[in-house]
């Protein structure tokens, strides 16, 4: 049957192009059921590591609450989290030379979840480092000690990277996080040294350098004898009276257990 005018033409072409258009929003529906499925993946996944970082805060928080307890003194000053930004792992990943998946993240990347702790003394370094990694469900799986061996900028931290187990309704993730153990001193100067070196159009960038290292060194020197005085302190025998003995228990029993 011949269309009778226009208007019957094109309802004959719209019916003749109708598939096409079917097909088109099917393609276009499963692209983006795709795209909301990685993008529901990866958040699921940050969602592992972030229980991961609370894991291990909640242990680190205990062992100072601790040893505040029985020995009067907090060797954490301050804990610091941080989760890995998806641009940040899009970029590592690319250096990496792995694809952008789930199992390729999980299996290649370490730092993910990232705790730093700030402590006093040198020494508060290696007591909570290994106060937390002799833990039974803390696994210690690669330790890089850059105070004992600074880079050769003058960085100087305990590296550890350590396995926890993260408790879901269904499964139970064994997670992998990076924490960084250093003091109030070292810290500082990390945190200058990063902002500097991200500076642009630096003119004199070896002197600068040389300069940084150089205070890398006074603030390793500073927190050497800091640590030293502390000992000869600490180790200085001293007569108490039992009235003196009582008050230091009472101080020791009054420290809040609280947050």
């Amino acid at each position: 049957m011949e269309p009778q005018n226009n208007k019957d033409l094109k309802s004959l072409e719209s019916l003749e192009t109708l598939p096409q258009e079917i097909l088109n929003q099917d393609a276009l529906l499963k692209n983006a059921e795709m795209l909301l499925d990685t993008m529901l993946d990866f958040k699921e996944l940050m969602l592992v590591y972030s229980c991961a970082i609370k894991e291990i805060r909640t242990k680190l928080e205990i062992l100072n609450k601790e040893f505040e307890v029985k020995n009067s003194r907090n060797p954490i000053s301050s804990i610091h989290t941080r989760l890995k930004s998806q641009t940040s792992i899009m970029e590592k990943m690319a250096r990496k030379g792995f694809a952008f998946t789930r199992d390729n993240i999980e299996n290649n990347l370490n730092d993910i979840a990232g705790l730093r702790v700030i402590c006093s003394y040198i020494d508060d370094i290696y007591l909570i480092a290994d106060a937390l990694t002799s833990q039974d469900d803390i696994e210690l799986i690669e330790k890089k000690d850059y105070i004992e061996n600074p880079k050769p900028n003058g960085y100087r931290s305990l590296h550890l990277i350590v396995t926890v187990p993260v408790f879901f309704s269904d499964i139970t993730k064994i997670v992998r996080a990076e924490v960084q153990i250093r003091t109030i001193a070292m810290d500082f100067w990390a945190s200058l040294e990063h902002e500097i070196k991200y500076k642009k159009h630096i003119k004199n960038p070896e002197e600068i350098a040389d300069k940084l290292k150089k205070c890398s060194d006074v603030i390793s020197y500073t927190d050497s004898m800091m640590q030293s005085i502390r000992s000869e302190i600490d180790n200085t025998p001293g007569e108490s009276s039992e009235e003196d003995i009582i008050f230091e228990k009472l101080k020791r029993y009054d420290k809040s257990l609280g947050e």
